[in-house]
């Protein structure tokens, strides 16, 4: 990267953030033999179903698809039909024994609690690897995984596909660039959980459907009866009770609603405020409500306190999750709207469809290349385009346009509010919002964008998320969510999910990866393997 005048300008507030290999320290990965990029990866999957079909069909366009591995065939059918010849397996142990000659990288989009095996399992054999977020669901696993990925020499990404977009980086230069001054508050929230949380009995066992091997769902996790709670068909949700998404309100293999959505709305924050680098001086569930013992809360509100850092203040972060709307913050005026904004009938707002949105008067909405430069406002992906339906493999996200937005706020169509996702920036100068991935970045009150003008770009853009971790596999530059980016991020969100076990503020040593206000509570710093499915410790 050339250091020009405006890197001096923005001063400290960069250190870190523009690492000489771009977005992680993990530096260029072009001596080490990789492939052209003009050149094909082989790609396999563990987990074919759900997320992972997303993940899968963002790469396929351009890449090979050679081994695909999912304990469910019923959740997999889609995926084994569309790539037939694939081969196709149950446990990824064998898939990486049988086809490691084959494989170039794997996707790994499977329950949160194996993610760590499975990504360990195949960087051992020199295979990039892209995993869904949260990453892990422990804080000595993020730091295998980061270990792990040095060790190998390999590309990886964490799949939060927010981190990629264009509103991202917006608000990261919108900050450093003093336009709503010294941040010291920050709300983040969600309406998940959308499955069952804070259930406090399980159910009979039922017999385990044919498709499925559940030991192998199991994994790491200790043996427990199958149950469906006795249904045959999915809830109105999705889910019989712990598949195929319900797991993610459990202990023992998911990280609640905080693990799903803090990758996403949280990356923001991250970003423009240098969380990851920051000490954390303490993390604190202050609200909960449907508590469990084996499951996280129905809704919760957890504190997080950040140390200063470079010439930004102390900073304190909430998260709210659980919402049927959005949260009222003091200081933000009646009517606005924070986060993902409203839709119109048709998909103009809100997080958009996975098809193209209309513009205003039925036109096609303006896309990336031929608005590049519209009012100097960046890529003119009004609200209403959230990503084509290959998911994040093309679109840089919604970016804020001021006409359309005008067209939201002056429709006498009735707008439908989606699900409450966002998060609000509180400067000693003024507030910005952003939507669920980073997207739609705009100043609150929003009447405050009709003249503003984005800052220069600063930070490097990404191509999309899959199209970015592809291009790191190829010796390009590391994934703007490599591990060096993803673990440290993940580390300091996992507290919350360990304030949500425990009573009172944690105080926590990062250089012990110890808490060292609650002895009892580092039992969840590291989880618990089943015999048989422990992997080779990496020594970071």
């Amino acid at each position: 990267m050339a250091i020009t005048r405006r890197y001096f300008f923005y001063g400290s507030l960069l250190a870190g953030a523009i690492p000489a290999g771009g977005f992680g320290s993990t530096p260029s990965l072009k001596a080490a033999g990789y492939k052209s990029p003009n050149e094909k990866l082989n790609m396999a999957s563990i987990g074919a179903g759900g997320q992972a079909a997303a993940n899968i069909s963002a790469a396929a366009p351009t890449e090979n698809v050679v081994a695909l591995c999912d304990v469910d065939d019923r959740r997999a059918e889609g995926m084994y039909k569309r790539f037939d010849k694939a081969p196709k397996y149950k446990d990824f142990r064998k898939m990486l024994d049988k086809e490691a000659n084959n494989i170039d990288a794997v996707i790994v989009a499977i329950p949160d609690h194996m993610h760590a095996s499975a990504a360990i399992w195949c960087m051992e054999r020199g295979k990039h690897v892209y995993v869904q977020k949260p990453l892990v669901r422990s804080i000595w696993e993020a730091r295998q995984l980061r270990a792990a990925a040095t060790k190998y020499k390999v590309a990886t990404q964490m799949g939060n596909q927010g981190y990629s977009n264009e509103g991202t980086r917006q608000c990261a230069e919108i900050v450093w660039r003093g336009d709503i001054g010294s941040v010291g508050e920050v709300h983040a929230w969600s309406d998940r959980p959308m499955w069952p949380q804070g259930l406090t009995e399980i159910p009979k066992p039922d017999p385990v459907p044919s498709t499925l091997d559940w030991d192998l769902w199991l994994g790491i996790a200790e043996n427990r009866p199958f149950t469906a709670d006795g249904k045959t068909e999915p809830d109105r949700n999705g889910g019989f009770f712990y598949q195929p998404f319900n797991w993610r309100g459990f202990y023992d293999f998911g990280c609640g609603a905080l693990g799903d959505m803090a990758c996403h709305i949280l990356g923001a924050p991250n970003m423009a405020l240098h969380l990851s680098n920051r000490k954390v001086i303490g993390v604190e569930c202050i609200k909960k409500e449907g508590t469990s013992s084996f499951m996280f809360p129905k809704s919760s509100v957890i504190r997080y306190d950040f140390a200063a850092y470079g010439n930004m203040p102390p900073l304190k972060i909430f998260w709210h999750d659980g919402l049927k709307e959005t949260p009222k913050i003091d200081g933000v005026p009646e009517g606005e709207w924070l986060g993902d904004p409203p839709m119109l009938p048709g998909g103009l707002g809100g997080r958009g469809g996975r098809g193209r949105g209309a513009a205003p008067g039925g036109a096609p909405a303006a896309g990336a290349a031929g608005a590049a430069g519209a009012a100097g406002r960046g890529m003119a992906m009004g609200p209403g385009m959230m990503r084509p339906a290959d998911n994040e493999f093309h679109s840089p996200g919604r970016v804020f346009n001021w006409e359309q937005f005008q067209a939201l706020k002056e429709s006498t169509t009735p707008l439908r509010f989606p699900q409450p996702d966002g998060s609000l920036f509180i400067g000693d100068k003024g507030m910005l919002t952003t939507g669920t991935y980073g997207d739609v970045t705009r100043l609150i009150p929003v009447e405050k964008m009709k003249d503003f003008r984005m800052p220069e770009p600063l930070l490097t853009r990404s191509p999309g998320h899959m199209r970015d971790f592809i291009r790191a596999c190829k010796g390009g530059d590391p994934a703007c969510s490599n591990f060096d980016v993803a673990a440290p991020f993940v580390e300091w969100m996992l507290l919350g999910v360990i304030a949500l076990r425990s009573e009172g503020k944690l105080e926590y040593d990062p250089d012990k990866m110890r808490i060292t206000n609650n002895a009892e509570a580092n039992k969840y710093l590291k989880p618990n393997f089943r015999k048989g499915w422990e992997f080779h410790t990496v020594k970071s």
